[in-house]
């Protein structure tokens, strides 16, 4: 059986599969399935003004965008946290919805809108999240879903480590902006909770200790030898990076492995 309907909805499905010899949940016998939820930090930046240019635009909805790769604690160790973050970002134009936020009225106002604003650039930071035993989510005692089953409480929130990579994010970002000329440079922090990313992960960890983890490295419940669970919950690590092609290579090795198992009959 190879459980992958999502971290979050994986876990829920063997928390209310509780049975005799596991009371707390189907493969549960370490207490572990459920902790360890993390979520990529994000939300924090930099962004700035690019003179000149102004006689180019963009053109369509080509999706083209940025990417810095993780920089912090690769060579060096940061003081102030371990782990690190990606950049995402870009460069656009104001168009006419800048007229939101800024004063007008009347026909010269319409005709400032149409032409395009001056040039900008902002940088999105990307983080790992930490993985902490009190990031859990356990089953609501009051609330189910429109099938009578039980649904999810979810107890997360950043931590010291993560708040350090949020501010962090702001002033790279903006130094960077600064050294490529950048005007009017602001930094920002959305103050994004756990969960807006929608990268959950853990809550069913790999690992080779059983008392302290869910899944072996192939992905194999320690516990029910013919389970294997390969999406998101399997991670001990959120990285900082999007993560779904490593749930497919993960869950293509767990597959090869199971049909080796399968074929010298143990499994």
């Amino acid at each position: 059986v190879f459980l992958c309907a999502s971290t979050l909805e994986s876990t829920r499905l063997l928390l209310n599969s509780a049975t005799p010899e596991f009371p707390n949940g189907l493969a549960n016998s370490s207490g572990e399935l459920g902790h360890n939820l993390m979520d990529h930090v994000m939300g924090a930046g930099a962004a700035g003004l690019i003179p000149g240019n102004e006689d180019r635009t963009t053109l369509g909805n080509r999706p083209n965008g940025i990417y810095v790769p993780r920089f912090r604690n690769v060579r060096q160790k940061h003081p102030d946290f371990v782990r690190g973050y990606g950049f995402q970002g870009g460069g656009t134009r104001g168009g006419w919805h800048r007229g939101t936020k800024q004063p007008g009225f009347g026909a010269e106002f319409k005709h400032l809108l149409r032409t395009p604003g001056p040039w900008r650039m902002a940088f999105g930071g990307f983080g790992e999240c930490l993985p902490n035993h009190e990031n859990y989510v356990e089953l609501d005692k009051e609330k189910v879903d429109a099938w009578g089953v039980p649904v999810l409480k979810i107890h997360a929130q950043w931590r010291e480590n993560e708040r350090a990579v949020l501010k962090d994010m702001q002033t790279t970002g903006a130094e960077m902006l600064d050294a490529a000329g950048a005007k009017d440079i602001h930094t920002f922090d959305d103050n994004c909770p756990p969960g807006l990313t929608i990268h959950e992960m853990g809550t069913a960890r790999m690992g080779r200790d059983l008392k302290t983890s869910v899944l072996n490295p192939h992905n194999q419940a320690h516990d029910v030898k013919n389970l294997f669970i390969s999406d998101g919950g399997c991670m001990v690590s959120s990285s900082c990076v999007n993560p779904s092609l490593t749930y497919m290579a993960l869950t293509a090795r767990a597959c090869d492995y199971a049909v080796t198992q399968m074929k010298r009959g143990e499994l």
